[in-house]
C-alpha cells in the first residue's frame, strides 16, 4: 500500500515505468491539445490548397511508450477492482494516454 501512495516522480516509479513516470495529467492534456491543434491546421490546409498539393498529415507529438503499462483491473483486499474502487478519482496518465492515443 505504502508504495502506491509514492510521488509518480519517485526512484521507484522511474525505474518501473521509465518517461512514462515523468507525464502528468497536465502533460498529456498539453500534447492532446497541440496534436489537435495540428490537425485542425492541417485540416484547413488541405481544404483551401490544390488537388496535387496536400500537405502531408501532421505526426503526432511523442508520447512515452505504455506497453507494459498495467490495465487497473487487478482486484483490491476487498474484492472489487482497482477499477471500480478508483472510479470516482481523477484518471490515471496511463487512462489518459489510450484515451488521447
Amino acid at each position: 500500500m505504502l508504495i502506491r501512495q509514492l510521488p509518480h516522480d519517485s526512484a521507484l516509479n522511474r525505474e518501473l515505468h521509465g518517461e512514462a513516470a515523468d507525464w502528468s495529467v497536465t502533460d498529456h492534456l498539453l500534447a492532446a491539445a497541440v496534436d489537435h491543434l495540428a490537425a485542425a491546421n492541417w485540416m484547413f490546409a488541405s481544404v483551401n490548397s490544390e488537388e496535387g498539393d496536400q500537405p502531408e498529415p501532421p505526426a503526432p507529438v511523442p508520447r512515452p511508450s505504455y506497453d507494459d503499462a498495467d490495465t487497473g483491473d487487478e482486484e483490491t483486499p476487498g474484492g472489487e477492482t482497482e477499477q471500480t474502487a478508483a472510479a470516482d478519482a481523477a484518471p490515471s496518465t496511463v487512462q489518459l494516454a489510450r484515451f488521447f492515443g
